[in-house]
């Protein structure tokens, strides 16, 4: 029984650390997440911004709220980015995610970096720290889509 369980455990380890791209059946698919994650992304991040500007009431339980959601989906749609996915349905992503990947790599990370502080803030309670998190986070999404979204 112990054996059945350690090779259990032993195949879900090795499912779990392959590849990203691996999750996808076709490009289409793999499309289909990122930009799926991407939306889910930019309307919870919508959210702080709107507070974070006074666009909308400050809420300290919805800015909460929707750190939780950001701390989870910022992580998911840079695997949806993988060989092959510049092509097999519409997408605004540009041709140079695939040609210049340190770039790329690059604004991911500055985004990812972000985020932690981002959410930090957005659960802090504080409007003011809100604010002066929202605008490298905001610049960080920005710079990602200048460079690699087309319009």
């Amino acid at each position: 029984m112990k054996i059945t369980a350690s090779l259990a455990a032993a195949a879900a380890a090795c499912a779990f650390a392959a590849p990203a791209s691996a999750q996808f059946a076709k490009p289409e698919d793999a499309i289909k997440y990122r930009q799926s994650a991407l939306s889910v992304m930019g309307q919870h991040f919508g959210r702080l911004g709107a507070m974070a500007s006074g666009r909308a009431p400050f809420d300290a339980k919805a800015a909460a709220d929707n750190a939780d959601v950001l701390a989870t989906v910022s992580k998911l749609p840079w695997a949806g980015f993988g060989p092959g996915t510049d092509k097999g349905r519409d997408t605004r992503a540009k041709p140079e995610i695939w040609t210049d990947q340190a770039k790329f790599k690059e604004a991911q990370d500055r985004l990812l970096a972000e985020m932690p502080k981002l959410i930090a803030a957005a659960k802090s309670g504080s409007l003011d720290n809100l604010k002066s998190a929202f605008g490298p986070a905001s610049q960080a999404c920005k710079n990602c889509h200048d460079n690699f979204r087309k319009e």
